[in-house]
């Protein structure tokens, strides 16, 4: 198993229960990315009830508040220790690669040799930063999410956020709340409230069985796979957190980041069809969730069905923006990609994704994934979908050691 995360702790749990000898490598610490990755302010987009693992359910006293990033390391270190998963912390590995029907793992304290490997590494290794980033003229500060950690570290004046997922609106709230002025340049994104009558929309979410849904039984996995993160935040208020709040409160909105040219950043019209689209696209789950509950739950009331206001668009966005005049700082939250360079495999695709087929990487057989966007269902990325995902990973893997495969 290589990776000490959520994933790699709930397959490792599995593992265990079959019986299966395994050893789980972490480059650093038991929820490394989560100790050092992340900004100050930060807290999981989940309530804290759905941050249960296998055997290990959430028993504290706010079922219904988001964690802190202390408090999920907590839980995610304190998990490692109930189930004794056999962690070797500060162990990178350095090279994966195929050897005698099975696998050889260099790492910086040795070698190990074993028939299945299991990549439980994350999602979210790298930033992601368009090649535009070159153009930026070197006056300006940038900085991806990880090296983002309050408003102070930010030099007087303006700041242009460029993506609008869950990253990009709460840290443009951050950084507005701060007093500095903020620019937010939106492409596509996925809107939600954070409350539907009455309840946490991701209640809703497991609760109709929209998180449950199969990967195979998603039209277009790719495209589901590269969604952006839905704009929610986790905070005592649970407050919902969308464009119009940020609008609300004084931040500049405009329409996709397309250029940097001679010191200008140049921004795509059709801000209005963005919105448009998104609205369209949360008001089609809204109306799922009251499928379900006249179905289901006829008691929870959904007539008439609750709407919310559509994103307003401004009138006349800007098109483009002076940097190093109106804008010292970029904050660059374009998403995510996982880093497999010491994946001596040859199962990434032109983009270095992992090309697999539900967490089994079908052209190197014993090489498993966990913890990826989808991998086997909508929740597959949240510690909630941590189980279901390890239970048919570590089946196949069962039944693959089973047959005999990998032996020399």
């Amino acid at each position: 198993m290589v990776g000490a995360g959520h994933a790699g702790l709930a397959a490792s749990r599995i593992l265990a229960e079959h019986s299966i000898e395994h050893v789980v490598l972490e480059r650093g610490e038991v929820a490394n990315s989560w100790r050092r990755e992340r900004w100050d302010s930060l807290r999981l987009l989940t309530p804290n009830w759905q941050s249960r693992l296998p055997g290990y359910p959430y028993a504290g006293a706010d079922p219904d508040g988001f964690m802190t990033m202390p408090e999920i390391v907590g839980r995610i270190s304190g998990y490692a220790a109930a189930i004794a998963a056999p962690v070797r912390t500060q162990t990178a590995v350095t090279s994966v690669r195929r050897a005698d029907g099975g696998y050889r793992i260099a790492t910086g304290s040795g070698e190990l040799r074993c028939r299945t490997v299991v990549l439980a590494s994350g999602a979210a290794n790298t930033p992601r930063v368009p090649g535009l980033r070159s153009a930026v003229p070197p006056e300006i500060l940038c900085l991806t999410p990880f090296e983002y950690r309050n408003p102070q570290q930010l030099p007087a004046g303006g700041v242009l956020v460029v993506g609008a997922s869950a990253t990009g609106v709460q840290l443009a709230d951050e950084i507005q709340r701060s007093g500095r002025p903020v620019t937010i340049a939106v492409g596509e994104h996925v809107r939600l409230p954070r409350s539907y009558r009455g309840r946490d929309v991701l209640w809703w979410m497991e609760a109709a069985g929209v998180w449950s849904q199969r990967y195979d039984e998603i039209d277009d996995i790719e495209r589901a796979r590269r969604l952006p993160s839905p704009q929610l935040v986790g905070t005592p208020e649970h407050a919902s957190l969308d464009l119009n709040v940020l609008r609300a409160a004084g931040v500049e909105i405009v329409g996709r980041l397309a250029a940097i040219r001679d010191g200008q950043a140049l921004f795509s019209g059709g801000l209005a069809n963005q919105f448009a689209l998104a609205d369209l696209k949360m008001n089609r789950l809204l109306g799922t969730f009251d499928d379900w509950a006249r179905s289901q739950r006829p008691e929870l009331e959904v007539e008439p069905p609750e709407r919310f206001e559509p994103t307003r668009a401004p009138a006349r966005p800007r098109l483009s923006l002076e940097l190093g005049g109106e804008i010292r700082t970029i904050v660059w939250a374009t998403g995510f990609r996982p880093d497999y360079r010491w994946l001596d495999v040859p199962v990434l695709d032109r983009h270095g994704e992992l090309r697999h087929d539900g967490g089994v990487v079908t052209e190197a057989p014993g090489l498993y994934a966990m913890g990826l966007p989808v991998l086997r269902r909508r929740k597959s990325t949240f510690i909630i979908g941590a189980e279901d995902d390890a239970r048919d990973v570590v089946g196949h893997l069962v039944h693959y050691l089973a047959s005999g495969a990998g032996r020399r």
